[in-house]
């Protein structure tokens, strides 16, 4: 089984419109979006969801008033400042580091697991996709990565299909890591600013650590062709294919407004006509027929 990872550095450089018009190109592929933070695939899939799943993960700490005898310990040792004087926990401020759980005398402060989020399975007119949405200010977001991931080549099994196209998170952060390990390859999406190059340069070479092929698509490189050469001449230097240059092109707003992917919107557009060149020439470099 094969899964490209599309990831950048840093967001707003368009990862996800070409992952969806990635997904509009593909046969037999299983989709994921591992942004669990901030999933925005579905704005343009407009998926029909099939199940829905809690994501557990983490703990909070709750005491019981009953047994509580306002001894002051837990309020003491939370270096969080999350027990008031009233001895209740603020579940924003509480880390579920489990202190006060652990040194309470009375065992007035009990542990649940908490449920952080959820996870989707679900169907789109581009073919099955998984996805989730993480709680507000909730932790464990590369948990729920992994676990997005794996329930997508559980599915891509199921179904007898052997490609996975996956929408990374942005950043070289904990999601990061989780999205890319193990996978056939990641294609990294900058654009041609200063800010592009260095945070395209750190996502490398966190893939590189994981021993991750790592493929390179220029968004916008016509806004700043000196950039966009600086780019091309860096990936040359370090042996990273360039997979194509894609014009800055105001159809791929328009046609994310009326939940289209540009291809939907206007397939003779600049901008889907490169990302076309895009994705065969992915499919040649991870032997994808």
């Amino acid at each position: 089984m094969r899964e490209l990872v599309v990831i950048s550095g840093k967001g707003g450089t368009g990862k996800t419109s070409i992952v969806a018009a990635f997904a509009a190109l593909a046969d037999n592929a299983v989709l994921c979006d591992a942004d669990v933070d901030a999933a925005d695939l579905h704005l343009i899939l407009a998926p029909e969801i099939i199940t829905r799943t809690d994501f557990m993960g983490g703990h909070k700490a709750i005491v019981r008033k009953d047994l509580c005898t306002e001894c002051g310990i837990c309020r003491d040792m939370c270096r969080f400042n999350a027990v008031s004087e009233e001895y209740e926990i603020d579940p924003i401020q509480c880390e579920g580091c489990g202190v006060c759980v652990h040194f309470c005398p009375s065992k007035a402060i009990e542990f649940p697991i908490s449920t952080c989020g959820e996870w989707y399975e679900s169907r789109t007119r581009m073919g099955p996709m998984i996805h989730a949405r993480l709680g507000i200010a909730e932790e464990n977001s590369g948990r729920l990565v992994s676990l997005v991931r794996k329930e997508a080549q559980e599915l891509a099994k199921k179904m007898g299909r052997d490609f996975i196209i996956t929408d990374g998170p942005p950043g070289v952060g904990c999601p990061v890591i989780a999205s890319i390990g193990g996978a056939s390859a990641v294609l990294v999406v900058t654009e041609p600013t200063v800010a592009g190059i260095h945070d395209m340069q750190r996502v490398v070479s966190l893939a590189d650590h994981f021993r991750v092929p790592s493929m390179v698509c220029i968004n916008k490189y016509d806004l700043n062709v000196q950039q966009s050469t600086s780019i091309e001449g860096y990936c040359r230097e370090n042996s990273l294919p360039v997979l194509g240059l894609i014009p800055f092109d105001p159809v791929f707003t328009r046609a994310m407004i009326l939940e289209k992917t540009v291809l939907e919107y206007d397939p003779d557009s600049p901008g889907a006509l490169a990302v076309k060149e895009v994705w065969n020439a992915v499919k040649n470099n991870i032997n994808i027929t």
